[in-house]
């Protein structure tokens, strides 16, 4: 049985494999928890820019985590920004092996 978590950003249900936990520390930032190994209450969120803002607007992280105010999660929309930069080189990278591939 794969474990299901629902995206605090989305609503939607998924692998928890597929979600990226979110913690909040004790001065209030929400950090990303990629390994989900850190202490703490823990929120999921699909790991995309979208999700973060979704979250953010619907004030989801605030009740998911149950803080007090409205906590700073910078830190997890730079994760999610250099996640996204990351798979967009690696995906570019691949491209040009195929092209080259494909002269050959």
């Amino acid at each position: 049985m794969v474990p299901v978590r629902t995206c605090i950003g989305s609503r939607r249900r998924a692998p928890r494999s597929s979600l990226l936990r979110v913690v909040a520390l004790s001065d209030g930032r929400v950090v990303a928890d990629p390994k989900a190994v850190m202490p703490g209450r823990g929120a999921w969120l699909t790991p995309t820019v979208e999700a973060h803002d979704q979250a953010a607007k619907r004030r989801a992280f605030r009740r998911a985590l149950r803080l007090d105010h409205e906590p700073d999660t910078s830190a997890v929309r730079d994760y999610l920004e250099a996640l996204s930069a990351a798979e967009q080189a690696r995906h570019r990278d691949m491209t040009e092996q195929a092209e080259r591939l494909m002269d050959n």
